[in-house]
């Protein structure tokens, strides 16, 4: 339609189209056929590219959980708490860690029940949640994967040239 009517075309013209038409769908079964290959290679890519992601996403995982330390908690030792309902009111100097608290029974899946030493309420929660509470007397019995820094005031001149702030850090 040209403007609302018919189109006349010669009919030299018009028997060209009809069999460029006729050869272009000429062959639906081989058409059929490539497609489907095309399909199935494309499948395969995509589950390649899934095994791919999911080879990495193991070996990272195996990388993390070998960065993590293990806590190891004793009936008996005192811990601090972290207070999870602090994230949405957080104070710039307050203290994400509540305690001291005393644990009472460690269970084998990671739940922990600790006790609070001024009001004797206990409750039961999540290892992930506590880490070791240090005295004073407990500083100079201090292990390697409790302290990452210890700070000591400078003596010599010597050391004094080493360090930038007047207190010398040593890795421990």
């Amino acid at each position: 339609m040209v403007y609302g009517k018919g189109c006349h075309l010669p009919m030299e013209l018009a028997h060209r189209a009809y069999w460029a038409i006729k050869m272009v769908n000429a062959n639906y079964d081989e058409a059929g056929r490539v497609r489907k290959l095309q399909l199935n290679e494309i499948e395969e890519i995509r589950d390649q590219a899934y095994e791919c992601a999911s080879a990495y996403k193991d070996k990272l995982k195996k990388v993390h959980d070998a960065k993590i330390k293990k806590k190891n908690f004793e009936v008996g030792q005192k811990v601090w708490l972290y207070n999870s309902r602090l994230k949405m009111f957080a104070g710039k100097l307050k203290s994400k860690w509540m305690g001291p608290y005393v644990i009472r029974r460690v269970g084998r899946f990671g739940d922990v029940d600790i006790q609070d030493e001024q009001t004797n309420k206990q409750q039961t929660v999540n290892g992930h949640r506590l880490k070791p509470y240090l005295e004073g007397n407990d500083i100079n019995h201090l292990e390697l994967d409790k302290v990452g820094y210890i700070l000591l005031p400078l003596d010599d001149e010597e050391t004094w040239k080493r360090s930038r702030f007047g207190v010398c850090t040593y890795l421990v």
